[in-house]
C-alpha cells in the first residue's frame, strides 16, 4: 500500500478519505468519514487531513484532494458552499506543507468526471465526454480523449435569462415539486444548449438523483447519447487519487 494514492473528497459537510487501488479504480482500504467543521477555513480543514491521513499510516502515495470551486494551479479561486478564506489560497502548498506529503487540489466535478471517463460509465470512449452531477447545483467536467479541460463550471450558463442550475439542478425539481416529465423537459433546453456549444459525443450524468435515471433519461429528446454515471459516492476519491498521481 505504501505508493498507493489517496483521494480526499472535501464536501460541505463531511470530508471522505481512501487509499485507491489505481487498477481498479476503487478504494484499497474502507474509507474513513469526518465532518466538515462548521467554520471550514483553509487551516481547519487542513488539520482534518491530517487526522485522516494518520488513520492510514501505511499509505505514503501522493494525496489528492476535491474542492468545491474552481481550482487553477493548486489556487482556488471560488467558494460557494466553503468558507471564503479559501478564495485566493494556494490549496496545493498549505496542504502538502500541514501533511508532509505531496497534496494536488482539483475541482470536486473534475475529479468525478476523470473517475468515470478511466473507471466508470464513459471507460473505452473516445471524443467529448461530458459528465455533469445534478445535484443541489450543476457539476460538470468535460474530458476529450481522456484528457480533463479543467473548471468548466457549464452548470453556469445563462440560458433564456436564469442560471442554468436554478432551472435544471436536481434541488429545482425538488424545490419546485416538479414532475419527471416536467423537470425532463428542462434538462432537454439544457443538454440542447451544451449539444450546440461543444457537440459531445457522449453525456454522463451523475448526483444522487442517477439512481433514478431510468425515470427522467429516456425522457430526454437530444441527438447525443446520455448514460448514468456509474461510480456514485466514490468518484470524487477515485478521481482525486488519480489527478495526483498524474500531475506528480
Amino acid at each position: 500500500m505504501a505508493e498507493q494514492p489517496f483521494g480526499i473528497d472535501f464536501g460541505g459537510t463531511g470530508i471522505k478519505g481512501a487509499p485507491v487501488d489505481l487498477a481498479l479504480g476503487d478504494f484499497a482500504a474502507e474509507r474513513e468519514r469526518f465532518r466538515t467543521p462548521e467554520k471550514s477555513t483553509p487551516d481547519s480543514v487542513a488539520q482534518i487531513f491530517v487526522d485522516l491521513l494518520a488513520k492510514f499510516p501505511d499509505c505514503q502515495g501522493p494525496v489528492g484532494v476535491t474542492v468545491p470551486g474552481v481550482v487553477r494551479h493548486g489556487v482556488v479561486h471560488s467558494a460557494a458552499n466553503i468558507d471564503k478564506a479559501w478564495i485566493g489560497t494556494d490549496a496545493d502548498a498549505l496542504f502538502t506543507k500541514a501533511t508532509g506529503r505531496d497534496v494536488h487540489v482539483v475541482n470536486d466535478a473534475d475529479a468525478a468526471g476523470l473517475a468515470e471517463v478511466r473507471y466508470g460509465a464513459a471507460k473505452g470512449r473516445r471524443g467529448l465526454v461530458i459528465v455533469t452531477t445534478l445535484g443541489t447545483g450543476i457539476g460538470s467536467a468535460m474530458v476529450n480523449d481522456g484528457v480533463l479541460v479543467p473548471n468548466s463550471e457549464l452548470g453556469h450558463l445563462q440560458i433564456d435569462g436564469h442560471d442554468a442550475e436554478s432551472r435544471a439542478a436536481n434541488s429545482a425539481r425538488t424545490r419546485e415539486d416538479l414532475s419527471w416529465e416536467h423537470w425532463a423537459k428542462r434538462l432537454t433546453t439544457y443538454y440542447r444548449t451544451l449539444e450546440m456549444l461543444f457537440s459531445p459525443d457522449l453525456f454522463v450524468v451523475g448526483g444522487g438523483v442517477s439512481k433514478e435515471s431510468d425515470a427522467f433519461l429516456p425522457l430526454l429528446d437530444l441527438e447525443t447519447e446520455i448514460i448514468p454515471a456509474q461510480l456514485r459516492n466514490k468518484a470524487g476519491v477515485v478521481g482525486a487519487a488519480l489527478y495526483a498521481t498524474e500531475s506528480g
